[in-house]
């Protein structure tokens, strides 16, 4: 479960309060829509189906692989799937050494998804032990499917471009930078993440 329209919506007059550009750009833009995933192992599956490729293949890979496992595939089913049963619904040997990674992980009750640390650098050194999961997967998973508030995808390349229109910067600012940007608006980083992708392609700004 993501950040409600709500919680947005008090994170980003909380901060506008202090931040006369974000107030200004809200004034213009109005409030984002809620990003919202399921919580579970199924997301960051998902997450690794749809890697470099479109959204329409990855729809189409997760489809085969449901009509193969099941729609509701339990980690063990993924894991028992033949090498040649997965490469047929779309999964590389790539994508295949990561989705056993994750299943292996949760079938042996090294991850749970119902019981990630309430410490968000925790929870997210604990995601990236999964092969394919890289911070920003492990970020964009505890925003939109925990909605925990204060997490800040600075790696996030339409982050750091809707972060440069916020703030009228010269240039995009890279990782490091948008970072340090970010440190003023804790403990509410998750609602402006999400204002930065609002604000990244929108005309008014």
């Amino acid at each position: 479960m993501g950040l409600t329209a709500e919680q947005l919506r008090c994170g980003l007059d909380h901060v506008g309060r202090t931040s006369a550009p974000l107030a200004d750009a809200i004034a213009r833009v109005g409030y984002p829509e809620p990003r919202i995933r399921a919580r579970g192992w199924h997301t960051l599956l998902r997450t690794i189906v749809g890697q470099q490729v479109s959204v329409a293949a990855a729809a189409s890979v997760w489809a085969r692989l449901e009509a193969l496992l099941g729609t509701g595939m339990a980690p063990d089913a993924v894991l028992k799937a033949s090498f040649d049963d997965l490469r047929a619904c779309g999964l590389s040997r790539q994508k295949q050494g990561y989705a056993r990674s994750l299943c292996e992980l949760v079938a042996d009750g090294a991850v749970d998804f119902e019981g990630l640390p309430d410490d968000d650098e925790a929870a997210i050194e604990l995601l990236t032990r999964i092969k394919g999961i890289g911070r920003w997967s492990a970020e964009i998973y505890l925003l939109f499917a925990e909605g925990r508030p204060d997490i800040w995808p600075a790696g996030d390349l339409a982050v750091q471009a809707g972060l440069a229109k916020l703030l009228a910067l010269e240039a995009r600012p890279d990782e490091r930078s948008t970072r340090a940007l970010g440190e003023i608006w804790r403990p509410h980083r998750g609602a402006v993440a999400i204002f930065t992708w609002h604000c990244y392609n929108n005309p008014a700004l």
